[in-house]
Parts: C-alpha cells; structure tokens; sequence
C-alpha cells in the first residue's frame, strides 16, 4: 500500500449544515468536531460569522487544542477577518465567485448602473464590462488576501466559488495574482456541472498553466459525479480534497470524504499519510444516527437552499445556483438564513413586498427561533408566522 500526501479539508460542520433541513446542536456540532479530528483530517472548516453559537463553538474549540485544525471560512472584508482574528484560528479560507455569472451578480460599481438593472450575464453584456468585473474581482481579493497573511498574519487559502463555470485564461490569471499570499488554491464545481474526463483535463491544465500554490479541489453532486470527479482531478495532480463525511450539503450533497479516502485505497492502493481509517466509521456511523443524508442527485428535494447568500443570489439570477430548469427553487428558513430568504418569498412567491426593516426582523427572529428550537422552518411555516404576528 503506497502513503501518499494528501491533504484532507473537512466541510461537514459548515457546507454540511448548510444543506437545506439540517440542523446540528451545540453538542452535536462539538461531538463531531471530535470525531472528524480523531479521523486525522487536516482541516476542518467552520464559519463562525453565522451567529453566536459558532462563534462560541470555534473559540472553545481553539481552547480545546483545535486551533491548528479549525479554520474559519471567511467573506471578503478585512472587517470579517479582524472578527476571525479574535477567534484564536490561525488559518482563514477567503472565498470569492469568480465565475462572469457570479461576478456580475456580485460586482458594487456595475449593481449601480441603471442599464443593467435586472440583468444577467445572459443579456449580452459588453466586454468592457466583463473585462471590469473580473478586473475588480482580483483586485479586492488581492487587497485582502495581502491584509489576511501580511498583516492578521494568518495561514491563507483562497477557495474560487463556481471556478467550473469560470472563463479559463481569467482563472490562471487569479492563481498567478493571489499565489504569493495562499498555500491553496481551491477550485469549486459549486453547481456540480463538471464530468470526469473534464475534470482531469482541466486540473491539469491549470497546473501546467501555474506555478507557485497548490491546487485541491470541492466538487458538489448535484449530477451524481462529485467521487469520480474528484478522483480524477487528485490524478491529474490536485493535492487538496476538499468535502464532507456522508457527502453532506447544499442541493445534492459534497463529496463524500470516506468515499474519497476508500476509493483511493481500495481502487488505487493509496492511503492518505495522517488518516485514521478505524476512525472513519465513527464520523460516519454517528452522521448515520443523526438521521441525516444529502438528497439525491436530480431530485426536487436538491432543489432547497437555506444560505441566504445563495438566495440572494437566486433572487436576481435563478442560474445561479440552480442547474436544472424543469425542477423548482424552494426556499427554506433557518440560523443560515438572510434577508433574502424573505425578500425571495414576499416578492417572488407571495407577490406582497414587505420593507426592507421588516426583512430584516424577520431574519433575526428566525435565525433566534432555528437556535432555540434546533430546527429550521418552512415558507408556509413562515408565512403562518408571519400572519400571527411573530415578526412584529
């Protein structure tokens, strides 16, 4: 059996949770923390801006002896970074969108332009514009990439939402721009489009295209290929996977970590230098008990999304975090949630726009009712809420 060196990021306590209907407590979320650190895994990912509770959960966890294992996935913003500061992890994961889609959705300067109000990437727009939203793009995240590992003095790396859907040149051009500030560069499949003779092709041309940062790579399964496609892109030279155990997430799941480390030792007679495999079992065994599984790839039920940033994504482009046009976007209610989750019901369901100060009432109380109940809510559920006067 060859030991190869692989570095293995845990997303289930952060990408996990955010699969639409799951809810894990503050025990829950610490049990696990324990088991997937006794599993060997070289780091495990929490977003700590959420609420509260995360930002509890991370800090005693740093207390516990994590802080070389917790990172903390962090917005752009040195403001987001300062508040990861004080959370006692060395190392922040900063994340962009950097595909067109994303970017135009995204980008401050071209949101206030009056002749693109409404509009997509889908409606003809200029190259200049393009050509400045992807400019801008690498500018901020130049700016904070520095501010994180030159001035917070953070261990750095740089995860590129939706890099699957993103033009290729521009792609090499942000690993060469952002290299001298990360160890890793991680390519997302945030909307699962990649097949696995793509994804070979395309890790490997990008490392023969860079130099200077590793590449690892976070595949979703939204059409069922996130295993196949992950195990092509570690043989095409990526050095970095990037998911959850039992395949948790947002739609149809990441990939699942044990089906990765198994299927590299079992198809390829290779395992990973660190992992504890006995340990596996208990991570999963105990996700088992929970009750909880992605849903399937295809299905309806892939088609809920609880992450308000994601919905608010939603709002203004259904393309972009939704494949599949025949099924149907559903939005639900919890601690991830934000303004547009209400925005997306009020307006786009209920046609009954509400101002924005009610918005955002009812986010908190949400966010505040998710946490005492353990759970999160439906739009109906919302809706009756809402009637009765909860939100007032």
């Amino acid at each position: 059996m060859e030991t190869i060196s692989l570095k293995i990021y845990d997303e289930t306590l952060r990408d996990g949770e955010q699969q639409a209907g799951i809810f894990f407590s503050y025990p829950t979320k610490h049990k696990l923390a324990h088991l997937i650190g006794q599993a060997g895994v070289h780091g495990l990912s929490m977003m700590p801006c959420v609420c509260e509770q995360e930002q509890e959960l991370v800090k005693s966890l740093v207390i516990e002896g994590y802080d070389d294992l917790i990172f903390a996935a962090t917005m752009m913003g040195k403001q987001y970074i300062d508040r990861a500061k004080s959370y006692g992890v060395k190392r922040i994961i900063l994340f962009l969108g950097l595909s067109d889609r994303l970017l135009f959705l995204r980008d401050r300067e071209v949101r206030l332009m009056s002749e693109f109000q409404g509009k997509t990437i889908d409606d003809n727009i200029p190259a200049k514009i393009i050509n400045k939203i992807r400019q801008n793009a690498i500018d901020l995240a130049v700016e904070n990439l520095h501010y994180a590992s030159k001035v917070a003095g953070f261990r750095v790396d740089f995860a590129a939402e939706d890099a699957s859907r993103a033009d290729f040149d521009y792609l090499v051009q942000c690993i060469r721009s952002f290299s001298p500030y990360i160890e890793n560069f991680l390519l997302c499949d945030t909307v699962g489009i990649l097949n696995p003779e793509k994804s070979y092709v395309w890790v490997n041309d990008l490392l023969q295209s860079t130099t200077g940062v590793a590449l690892g790579v976070h595949y979703h399964n939204d059409m069922g290929m996130a295993l196949e496609n992950t195990l092509q892109s570690l043989i095409a030279g990526a050095t970095l996977v990037s998911g959850t155990f039992c395949g948790l997430g947002e739609r149809a799941g990441n990939v699942a970590l044990e089906q990765v480390l198994n299927g590299l030792r079992i198809r390829f007679g290779m395992e990973v230098a660190g992992i504890n495999y006995d340990a596996i079992a208990h991570v999963t065994d105990y996700i088992e008990k929970l009750g909880v599984r992605p849903a399937s790839p295809y299905s309806q039920s892939s088609q809920r999304h609880e992450s308000g940033i994601h919905v608010n994504s939603l709002f203004s482009d259904p393309k972009s975090y939704a494949v599949f046009p025949y099924n149907t976007i559903e939005v639900v209610f919890g601690k991830g949630s934000g303004v547009s989750n209400f925005q997306y019901l009020f307006e786009k369901q209920l046609q009954n726009p509400q101002p924005r100060e009610k918005y955002e009432k009812m986010r908190s109380k949400i966010k505040s009712l998710a946490t005492e109940q353990e759970r999160y809510f439906t739009a109906n559920e919302v809706v009756e809420l809402w009637k009765n006067g909860i939100f007032d």
